[in-house]
């Protein structure tokens, strides 16, 4: 997992930003496909690589900041 820490932090929220976002309109390709995974109608391989795609960078954010937190959680204790 030290690969993760090796990503730039303001780099991986510019991506993670924009991948939520993009396309701006008509609506933005993650909130179509989590609507569409709520209703149950993400069954194209097409769609369902497209929710991962546009979740992968809001999902490596996450466990960046979660690795991030933790270290200097454990470096306080010291």
């Amino acid at each position: 997992m030290r690969w993760i820490d090796q990503i730039p932090l303001p780099l991986l929220i510019l991506v993670a930003a924009w991948m939520g976002v993009a396309p701006i309109t008509p609506e933005p390709h993650l909130v179509e496909k989590v609507r569409m995974l709520s209703q149950g109608a993400l069954t194209r391989p097409l769609d369902i690589f497209d929710l991962f795609i546009h979740a992968a960078p809001l999902a490596l954010l996450a466990l960046r900041v979660w690795r991030l937190v933790k270290v200097r959680a454990g470096q306080e204790q010291r």
